[in-house]
C-alpha cells in the first residue's frame, strides 16, 4: 500500500497512465553534405506518424465531441501544406538538420500570423506550435503523452501536474489522480476539487514504483494506493465507491438551497471558476456571483500570449451567464508553480517569494494593461469586480490603481465604452497587506483572502514542497488570527471581505471564517452543496463561539479535532 495526503474525495479503481510532459531531445542545427538524404527520410516519417496519431484522434472525437474534432482536422490540413512543406524540404537540402528545418519554418509562420491584424488568424500561431511540437516528437520517436488525447477512463499517474497541463484535461475519463509532490491547497488538488476527482497527492516514489497500466484502488477518502488487487477487494471497494457516491448525492440535494443560517442571517455562496466549464456555467442560478475568476488559464497550455480580444470573449461569456451577479476577475497570477513558457522568465531560487502576480505585470505593462482593457471591455456585459493577486504594501495598490486608470482613459479616447460601476479589491494573502488592513481598506471597494498563499506564507512553508509540507497547515490558529484582523479592519470601513482560498470550500474552516465575521464564502462547484449543508446547520452565535475557541488553541491538529467534535453532524 501507498500513503498520500487525500486531497479530493473519493474512491477509484482502474489501471494507471504515467504522464510526463514532452521535452524535446537536442538536436544538430546542421548535417554533413550526403546526410540530406536521411534526414529527408526522418521528415517523412514524422509526417506520417504524426498523421496517424491526429487520424486516430479525429475518428475518437467524431463520436464523443465533433466540434473539437474540427480543431484536429485542421492540424491534418495544416501538418500536409504545401508551402510549408516545400520550405521544409529546401531547408533539408541546404544542409540544415531535419528537426532544425521543421523547428525553424513552423517558428517562423506562428511568429508571422501572432503578429496579424485579424484575431481570429493569430489564435492559429498556437495551433502551428502546437503542430510542431508533435512533429518532433514523432521525429524523435517518443509516445504522445496529451491528456486531451486520453480516450478511455484511467488514474493518472505523475511527478507532478502544472496548471498547463491540466488545462487540457478531460475530466471525464480521469478516474483519479495520484502525484509525487502537492498537499491540499497544491494546484493539482484545485483542479481535481473542482472537476470532483478523486486525488491522493504526495506519495513518495509512485512515479518509479508503480508500473504502467498497474490496476490500483485510490482511496481518496483516506489517501491509500492499492496495487492489483484481488478481484473480491476490487469489489469490496467498488462497493465503498457506490456507496459515496450515493452520499454525494444526498447532500447535492443542497445544491438549490438557500445559504441562510438557522437564525435566518444569510451567507454568499459564490463560484471558483477556471477554465468555465459548461457545468460551471450552468450552475450559476445556485450561486450568488463568482468569488474568483482564474484569468491565468488563459494563458496556460498555449505558446502565445491571449490577445484583448479573445480574453474579452472569455470574461463576457462568464459575465452573461451569471446575469448580474458579481464576477471578481483576478488579474494575471502567474509565477511560482504556474509558469509561461514563452515570457523566457529567469529559473528563480525561490519562485514563490519572486517575481509574480502583480509584481510581474508590473515589469510587463503592456501585458497587464492589455488585461486591464479587456476586463474595462466586459464590463458592459455584466457586475464585473476587478481584484489584484499578491499585494505586499499599500504602493502596490495604488500602483495597480493607476494602470487601471490609465487602461480607462486608453478606452476613453478611443470611444470605447465600460461600465463605471466597476468595484476595486485585492487579494489578501501576504501578512504584510493582512497586518496593514485597516490602511489596506481605505484603498479599494473590497477584499478577499486568498488563504492558500495566506497559509504558506504566515507558516513559511513551500505547499509544494513536500519535506516542509506538514508545516503548511491551513488549520493553525495563527491563520484564522490574521483573517480574524483582516475582517475585522474591513469590517469597520463597511467593506466587504470574502474568502476565495479552499478554506471556502471546507465545511470545518467556514464555521470558523463565518465566525469571524466572513459572510462570502468562494469554492469550487464540487464543494457548494456541502458548505450550503453546512450553513444551514449553523447559527451566528455558535460560529462566534467555536471561531473564539479556535482562536485560543495552540496547535493545528487541536483545531482540527476540536472542529470535528463541534461540527460532526453536518459532516
Amino acid at each position: 500500500m501507498f500513503q498520500g495526503i487525500p486531497v479530493s474525495p473519493g474512491i477509484a479503481v482502474g489501471r494507471v497512465l504515467h504522464y510526463a510532459p514532452f521535452v524535446p531531445q537536442k538536436w544538430d542545427k546542421t548535417v554533413q553534405d550526403g546526410s540530406q538524404a536521411q534526414e529527408l527520410i526522418q521528415y517523412e516519417e514524422g509526417i506520417q506518424a504524426a498523421e496517424t496519431e491526429l487520424q486516430s484522434l479525429c475518428d475518437r472525437l467524431e463520436k464523443s465531441d465533433p466540434e473539437k474534432a474540427k480543431i484536429f482536422h485542421a492540424h491534418q490540413d495544416i501538418l500536409h501544406d504545401i508551402v510549408i512543406d516545400e520550405e521544409i524540404r529546401a531547408a533539408i537540402s541546404d544542409a540544415t538538420s531535419a528537426q532544425e528545418a521543421v523547428y525553424q519554418v513552423f517558428g517562423r509562420y506562428a511568429a508571422v500570423i501572432a503578429q496579424g491584424a485579424d484575431p481570429v488568424m493569430r489564435e492559429r500561431s498556437a495551433d502551428l506550435l502546437d503542430i510542431r511540437a508533435r512533429l518532433l516528437r514523432c521525429m524523435q520517436g517518443q509516445p504522445e503523452q496529451d491528456l486531451s488525447s486520453v480516450h478511455e477512463p484511467i488514474v493518472l499517474l505523475a511527478h507532478d501536474l502544472l496548471p498547463s497541463d491540466t488545462a487540457k484535461l478531460d475530466p471525464d475519463k480521469i478516474l483519479a489522480i495520484i502525484t509525487e509532490v502537492g498537499g491540499i491547497s497544491s494546484h493539482s488538488a484545485i483542479i481535481a476539487r473542482s472537476y470532483g476527482i478523486p486525488a491522493v497527492l504526495g506519495v513518495p516514489n509512485a512515479v518509479s514504483e508503480i508500473r504502467q497500466d498497474t490496476v490500483v484502488i485510490v482511496d481518496a477518502t483516506k489517501g491509500e494506493i492499492y496495487l492489483n488487487p484481488e478481484k473480491p477487494m476490487q469489489a469490496t471497494y467498488l462497493e465503498k465507491r457506490e456507496v459515496f457516491q450515493k452520499q454525494q448525492e444526498v447532500t447535492r440535494k443542497w445544491l438549490s438551497a438557500e445559504p441562510v443560517m438557522l437564525d435566518g442571517e444569510r451567507v454568499e455562496v459564490e463560484l471558483n471558476i477556471g477554465l468555465a466549464t459548461k457545468q460551471e456555467l450552468d450552475a450559476s442560478c445556485h450561486l450568488d456571483g463568482v468569488g474568483l475568476l482564474r484569468t491565468e488559464f488563459l494563458y496556460m497550455g498555449r505558446d502565445t500570449l491571449p490577445d484583448e480580444e479573445e480574453q474579452v470573449k472569455a470574461y463576457t461569456q462568464v459575465l452573461r451567464a451569471f446575469e448580474g451577479k458579481p464576477v471578481i476577475i483576478r488579474t494575471l497570477d502567474v509565477g511560482g508553480d504556474k509558469k509561461l513558457s514563452y515570457l523566457n522568465l529567469p529559473v528563480e531560487e525561490n519562485p514563490f517569494l519572486g517575481n509574480r502576480a502583480l509584481r510581474l505585470c508590473f515589469q510587463h505593462p503592456e501585458i497587464f494593461l492589455t488585461q486591464l482593457r479587456a476586463c474595462l471591455r466586459a464590463s458592459v456585459a455584466g457586475q464585473l469586480w476587478i481584484m489584484f493577486p499578491m499585494v505586499g504594501t499599500v504602493e502596490d495598490i495604488r500602483k495597480a490603481k493607476q494602470l487601471l486608470k490609465q487602461a480607462q482613459q486608453e478606452l476613453d479616447q478611443e470611444q470605447i465604452p465600460y461600465a463605471d460601476t466597476i468595484k476595486i479589491g485585492i487579494m489578501v494573502e501576504i501578512p504584510s497587506i493582512a497586518l496593514m488592513a485597516d490602511l489596506a481598506a481605505k484603498e479599494v471597494d473590497f477584499a478577499s483572502i486568498g488563504t492558500n498563499d495566506l497559509t504558506q506564507y504566515t507558516m513559511a512553508a513551500d505547499r509544494m514542497n513536500p519535506a516542509v509540507g506538514h508545516y503548511c497547515q491551513m488549520y493553525n490558529p495563527a491563520v484564522f488570527r490574521l483573517i480574524g484582523q483582516v475582517v475585522s479592519s474591513f469590517s469597520a470601513q463597511g467593506k466587504p471581505v470574502g474568502v476565495c482560498g479552499e478554506m471556502g470550500g471546507d465545511s470545518l474552516a467556514a464555521a470558523v471564517l463565518i465566525g469571524l465575521g466572513v459572510r462570502r464564502l468562494s469554492m469550487g462547484l464540487s464543494n457548494v452543496a456541502q458548505i450550503k449543508k453546512s450553513i444551514g446547520m449553523l447559527d451566528a452565535r455558535r460560529t462566534s463561539e467555536i471561531a473564539r475557541h479556535v482562536c485560543g488553541l495552540s496547535t493545528a491538529d487541536g483545531v482540527e479535532q476540536y472542529l470535528r467534535q463541534q461540527l460532526a453532524e453536518i459532516l
